[in-house]
């Protein structure tokens, strides 16, 4: 192949912009956070976001401001607030009994009895307003209309289990919709918008690979970033909940493989093993982000034909 056909080639095969999908993942979504900074420093903006439960959060974020250092230290400094950390995120995971105190293992055993009492009487652990907050706090009470880069969250409507994209054009609030993607069933009660229930987008879209190719053009790539749990190959289920835990955790990564077939690149931080409550060391998972995204740059420029 000589000069001018590999310059044809190039123009045939390349595409001239990208869908940015974030996946859902607590914690593990702080490494969208390092993607994004990775993405900026190599000039490489998203021509739209889409985002699921804390990638709807991040994406919002993002969406509004096109900063990624901006957003990052905004983001730091809301974890490190007192408003953020009094927030009572419900935490069912077994009691880690390595290098614990037993007053601490005995903590975190009745707090888990006290969870599991609540969720056997009631059909929500906690409290929706703390999704709102975190919503509003984040996003800064923004709405859709002001972003600067077309923004997308999917939720699911209960219980017909649709998923549903929300953008500009439903005429919500930013926070609610933000709000609904988060809702994770059984802990937190459904979001109502427009007399309508909806809950986490994870639970259809927790890679929301495909919504994004719904969305990019016959030009634009989807670039998809997958910050999913899966289980320790060497811890056995030790009870009901941790059993119950493991199977969601198997059928999640067996969707999100299914997923990943609709993006062109997947971005895949090395995550998988954080806790989704544990935002307890940010700099970390969005290093972990830093260095997948580097990985895949080389790729991604490629593909764009830059």
């Amino acid at each position: 192949m000589n000069f001018l056909e590999r310059i044809f080639e190039t123009r045939k095969t390349s595409k001239h912009g990208f869908v940015l999908a974030l996946g859902g993942g607590g914690g593990r979504g702080l490494a969208h956070l390092g993607v994004l900074e990775v993405l900026e420093e190599h000039h490489c903006r998203p021509d739209a976001i889409i985002g699921s439960s804390i990638g709807a959060l991040f994406g919002a974020m993002y969406a509004m401001q096109p900063d990624a250092r901006i957003v990052t230290e905004r983001a730091m400094e809301i974890l490190a607030s007192e408003s953020f950390n009094s927030l009572d995120l419900p935490v069912l995971d077994e009691a880690d009994t390595q290098d614990q105190s037993w007053l601490s293992i005995l903590t975190a055993a009745a707090r888990q009895t006290m969870l599991f009492t609540r969720a056997a009487t009631g059909r929500f652990i906690a409290d929706t307003n703390v999704l709102t907050d975190i919503a509003l706090t984040f996003s800064g009470g923004e709405s859709f209309a002001d972003a600067q880069i077309p923004l997308y969250i999917t939720a699911v409507e209960f219980p017909s289990g649709e998923c549903h994209l929300f953008s500009a054009h439903s005429g919500i609030p930013l926070a609610s919709a933000i709000a609904a993607s988060m809702a994770i069933p059984s802990v937190f009660e459904p979001v109502q918008i427009d007399g309508k229930k909806y809950v986490d987008g994870g639970v259809v879209a927790e890679l929301p690979s495909k919504e994004a190719r719904m969305i990019a053009t016959a030009n634009q790539l989807v670039l998809a970033v997958n910050v999913g749990a899966r289980p320790r190959p060497d811890v056995e289920p030790a009870n009901v909940y941790s059993m119950l835990d493991w199977t969601a955790q198997i059928k999640s990564l067996h969707l999100r493989k299914y997923a990943k077939d609709y993006a062109d690149i997947v971005i895949e931080p090395l995550v998988a093993f954080t806790q989704w409550h544990d935002f307890s060391n940010p700099e970390q998972e969005i290093d972990k982000g830093r260095q997948a995204a580097l990985e895949m740059m080389p790729k991604l420029i490629g593909q764009l034909g830059r």
